[in-house]
């Protein structure tokens, strides 16, 4: 069946009309857009999606405006860029815009996109810019999975930079090595961050897909985890090449069936084309391992980033640059050097002997990771400041988040962040902390972070998690306790 888009064309005469064609008209339409237009206007700019796409255009010379309606690091960081940037949606901040692109986050009913569609201006998804800029390059590698997307990403973007490969990325965190969210290469390979929800990965154009996991996220969307799999299995599907993770049995349902693909696979087991084994850890949390290729020993890895888990990241992305022209051993080593993503196990400040970090973790498997390599630190104590993020997120993995928040020693919780959702699930941070011992929850960030701080000791580790804005709390706590 033809799945028919709607689209806003401009006449030579100057007049918009909608037309209907199909998915592959459509997706020209774009591209051949971005071949004219120079003004593109940015809806919720400081997303972490929109970000590195707004800094790929800006780097290419068009000339760009945006709006947020909260501000953040992304949003700061795309205003010291120059870009100018307009704190709330208003219709105005669309005038003089020949393109505009809004998140997934933007509902139809916004303001700003309503007038922008009433003027006759293009507008696109964020995904819809992505996939098109994914095309610009001949040799995408698209990596997916619902955890450790962007440490994968960050660590193959890096590891092709350090062996000179000069790669294109779009990362769903910041950088170090380039203080950036995307990378300008010369070369054809782009490596980028492909994201699952709402099927925004299909968008893209992948010559290699990596997937790391596919693990229950996003029911409020998929409804099901039998279709996030099938989702995961047309992504795979658009590449040539698959590298996965033969372990994880979500993953092997994704790819079962696939046919003229070259199949690469990584994990544990000694019959994967990467395997490892030998495992220590160094200050008790940051993994050593000898890396196998075909059961061959090709190298010695030893990471900068905490948690077994990380070791499964690694391989992906060791795997990821050898695929795209980088040698064995020089991914090995540059995988080493890796020292994390902006928002990924992030060393914040060291204060009277409390140290502050901050981690993207908003998933059950992502907390019980994270929180499980912070307890083998040398640390006294593990201070949790959680933020659930959705209610349906937090009603339909509730046992699971409970279990998770059980780890830490203290656990310090701020209301559900609702985001795009309505609460329809009678669900609240209230009852999380019923079921979770040495656990408190405030209505406030000024709140918790003057109570972390009133009970905070040498030794302590106070580590903020969730994929909102909780990481505010860090350095409204930080602040407190520098004027200590």
């Amino acid at each position: 069946m033809n799945v028919y888009y709607n689209i806003v064309v401009i006449t030579r005469r100057g007049r918009h009309e909608a037309r209907s064609c199909d998915k592959g008209a459509f997706l020209l339409h774009i591209e051949n857009l971005l071949e004219t237009v120079k003004r593109v206007h940015f809806i919720g700019i400081g997303g972490a999606g929109m970000c590195p796409l707004a800094e790929i255009l800006h780097r290419g010379g068009y000339a760009l405006s945006g709006s947020d309606n909260n501000e953040s690091d992304t949003l700061r960081h795309i205003m010291d860029l120059g870009i100018p940037v307009t704190l709330g949606h208003a219709p105005q901040n669309t005038d003089g815009a020949e393109m505009v692109v809004y998140s997934a986050a933007i509902p139809k009913s916004n303001h700003e996109l309503a007038d922008a569609l009433e003027k006759g201006i293009p507008c696109f998804k964020r995904s819809e810019l992505f996939g098109a800029v994914s095309r610009m390059h001949k040799n995408c590698v698209g990596i997916c999975g619902t955890h450790g997307k962007t440490t994968a990403t960050a660590m193959t973007t890096q590891i092709l930079i350090k062996a000179g490969m000069s790669p294109n990325a779009l990362i769903g965190g910041r950088l170090p090595l380039t203080n950036s969210y995307s990378v300008a290469g010369e070369s054809d390979v782009f490596v980028c961050e492909a994201c699952e929800y709402a099927d925004t990965f299909l968008d893209l154009s992948p010559k290699c897909s990596v997937i790391l996991n596919v693990d229950a996220d996003h029911l409020e969307y998929f409804k099901t985890i039998e279709n996030l799999i099938a989702s995961f299995t047309k992504f795979a599907d658009m590449s040539d090449t698959v590298i996965y993770n033969a372990d994880d049995a979500n993953t092997k349902t994704a790819v079962k069936g696939l046919k003229g693909k070259a199949f690469v696979t990584f994990g544990k087991k000694t019959e994967n084309n990467w395997s490892y084994g030998n495992v220590s850890m160094k200050n008790g949390a940051f993994p050593c391992f000898d890396v196998l290729r075909d059961g061959k020993y090709a190298g010695r890895a030893e990471l900068n980033i905490p948690g077994e888990h990380n070791i499964l990241n690694a391989l992906a992305a060791i795997a990821a640059s050898v695929y795209a022209g980088a040698a064995v051993e020089d991914s090995i080593k540059y995988a080493g050097g890796f020292a994390g993503a902006g928002r990924r196990f992030e060393k914040l400040a060291e204060i009277n002997g409390i140290t502050v970090a901050d981690d993207y973790a908003h998933h059950p498997a992502e907390l019980e990771a994270v929180l499980k390599a912070a307890k083998k630190m040398d640390y006294s104590r593990v201070i949790a400041i959680f933020q659930p993020f959705t209610f349906s997120r937090t009603s339909n993995l509730f046992n699971e988040f409970v279990s998770a928040l059980k780890i830490p020693d203290i656990v310090i919780m701020t209301e559900i962040m609702g985001s795009r959702e309505v609460n329809t699930y009678n669900i609240s941070t209230a009852n999380l902390a019923e079921k979770i011992e040495n656990s408190v929850w405030f209505d406030g960030f000024d709140k918790i972070a003057d109570y972390t701080a009133s009970i905070a000791k040498n030794g302590d580790l106070i580590i903020t998690l969730g994929c909102g804005d909780v990481y505010k709390i860090a350095k409204i706590l930080i602040e407190r306790m520098y004027k200590k």
